[in-house]
C-alpha cells in the first residue's frame, strides 16, 4: 500500500518534476507534459507507458495494475491502485512512465542512478 503523500513524494524526487491541476486530478508533469496522474479521492493513480510496458506491469496483478478501459488505455494510459501495489512496483512503473516523457537528459540521469538516491 502506497499513501498519497509517498505517490507524491515519489513523483516529486525525480528530476524537474512539477506538480499541477489537472481538471479533477492532480498531474505530475517533466517538460510541461504529464506522465502520472493522481486521483485523491479514488487513491488511483494513472502513468503513461509504452504498450510493451503495460502489458508487463500489468501481468504483474490486474487488480492492482491495469490499462485504462478505454482510447487512452489503448495508447498506454495506466491505472495504479494505491492501497493495493507495493511502494517498489509503483517506483518503478512512475519511473518508466517519466522515462517515455522525461527529455533525453534527465531520462539518462534517472536510468543510470542507484533509485534510493533519487527517491
Amino acid at each position: 500500500m502506497v499513501s498519497l503523500n509517498q505517490f507524491r513524494e515519489i513523483a516529486l524526487a525525480l528530476p524537474e518534476v512539477v506538480e499541477m491541476p489537472h481538471f479533477e486530478k492532480t498531474s505530475f508533469r517533466v517538460n510541461k507534459k504529464i506522465f502520472a496522474t493522481l486521483s485523491e479521492k479514488d487513491h488511483i493513480a494513472c502513468v503513461t507507458l509504452t504498450e510493451i510496458d503495460q502489458d508487463v506491469f500489468s501481468a504483474f496483478d490486474r487488480s492492482v495494475i491495469y490499462p485504462v478501459p478505454n482510447k487512452w488505455g489503448k495508447h498506454g494510459w495506466t491505472f495504479i491502485v494505491l492501497l493495493k501495489v507495493k511502494k517498489e512496483l509503483l517506483i518503478n512503473a512512475l519511473i518508466t512512465a517519466y522515462c517515455k516523457i522525461a527529455p533525453q537528459r534527465l531520462s539518462a540521469i534517472v536510468r543510470r542512478a542507484d533509485m534510493d538516491d533519487v527517491i
